[in-house]
């Protein structure tokens, strides 16, 4: 018997059996299409994130003093000491505070950040109108603030808001700069910033330490060499690492990569377990198949044929289920994640080729796998013994 009328007996059965044949291929259907979406979904996911954090710039650090009094901060003569480097373009010290942001009746909850312009430059935050924070700002402790294009909205409602008021813990601002939008992620809004001056930001938090500061480097290949400069420094302060932490991005993006990806990993064996239920499905089937087929093997077998040919009849049977339902479950599993990637912006809707390729090649191995078996007991099964099944 050849290839072609192996796939056309292969056929005939299974369509024999339309409900019970669809039905066994729910398992592979759903295990194909669990592993595309999952694991599509964590590898997008994290390349959104990896790409916001890209933009930013690998080439900045992060500075946090801990401790108390004198020992938990930094002073502004080490700040400037530290800009006077070469390699350092910029340098922040930042604030942050969660609080009420009010104009007249509305309000809205924001992320407060006290800081300079430089925050700005190295964060690749643009105004939409309005002017930045100046040197003159930090100095004279002045109320002016920036506000992301979710406050603006919120609090003024399609009003121009540069000139006017918002109250941050009872005290009057006036906004002087709308930022553009930022978008959202996974973390939230990035809309709902308000910028003041650092120094202003001390006096209204009343707290008078520095103890985070933010480093642009001017070049990749410096980060090394800034980083090394400033932990010289801190050990020269305190004495001991236990009072400092400098954070470096490409260690976060390095971090971020090797976490998620075994994260895709773990979860792409999760969903693969349905694909193995999928197959044991599959087998259960082929094995009724095979008790009720008993005398048509045997009938075929008396009139010549070979074991071969039994064999290759129900293990095609058993391929073909396999590889429709995992076509049929690429496409659903496509299809879901592009609607999940349309209905949430944080989410990506890309699907990888190689996902798809190894979750179908997945379901055609489970199809050969678990149909080895049933085709074998149907092979093996005596022609007088076939025959005289009822």
């Amino acid at each position: 018997m050849n290839v072609f009328q192996a796939l056309k007996m292969g056929f005939s059965g299974i369509l024999s059996n339309k409900l019970r044949s669809i039905l066994t291929m729910l398992g592979i259907i759903i295990g194909v299409a669990a592993v595309i979406v999952l694991v599509s979904l964590a590898t997008g996911t994290t390349q959104s994130i990896t790409d916001r954090i890209s933009s930013m710039g690998t080439n900045l650090l992060t500075v946090n003093i801990r401790g108390r009094g004198n020992e938990g901060s930094l002073t502004e003569e080490e700040l400037n000491r530290w800009r006077e480097k070469d390699g350092i373009q910029y340098l922040a010290p930042v604030m942050n505070a969660s609080l009420e942001v009010k104009a007249g009746t509305n309000s809205s909850n924001a992320n407060l950040i006290g800081s300079n312009d430089d925050y700005l430059m190295m964060n690749s935050l643009n105004l939409d109108y309005g002017r930045s924070l100046a040197d003159m700002d930090l100095f004279a402790r002045t109320h002016v603030a920036l506000i992301g294009s979710e406050i603006a909205e919120t609090l003024y409602e399609g009003d121009d808001p540069l000139g006017k008021n918002i109250k941050l813990r009872g005290n009057n601002f006036t906004v002087i700069g709308v930022l553009e939008s930022a978008g959202s992620s996974m973390f939230g809004s990035n809309d709902t910033r308000v910028i003041i001056p650092f120094t202003t930001a001390q006096r209204l938090e009343q707290q008078a330490r520095i103890n985070q500061v933010s480093i642009g480097v001017s070049t990749a290949e410096q980060v090394a060499e800034i980083k090394a400069y400033l932990e010289g420094e801190l050990l020269d302060k305190y004495g001991s690492s236990d009072y400092f932490s400098i954070f470096d991005q490409t260690e976060l993006l390095s971090t971020l990569e090797e976490t998620t990806a075994m994260l895709a990993i773990l979860v792409g064996c999760i969903a693969g377990i349905s694909l193995l239920v999928g197959g044991i499905g599959i087998m259960n089937i082929m094995l009724v198949s095979v008790t009720e087929r008993t005398r048509e093997i045997g009938i075929r077998k008396a009139i010549g044929a070979k074991r071969r040919d039994i064999l290759s009849q129900f293990l095609i049977e058993s391929i073909v289920i396999s590889c429709v339902g995992g076509l049929i479950g690429v496409g659903a599993g496509v299809g879901i994640t592009k609607a999940a990637g349309a209905l949430v912006a944080s989410l990506s809707g890309n699907v990888s080729f190689n996902v798809v390729t190894i979750a179908f090649g997945f379901s055609v191995a489970i199809g050969v796998v678990f149909g080895v078996y049933p085709a074998n007991k149907a092979a093996g099964l005596n022609p007088i013994d076939a025959l005289r099944y009822q």
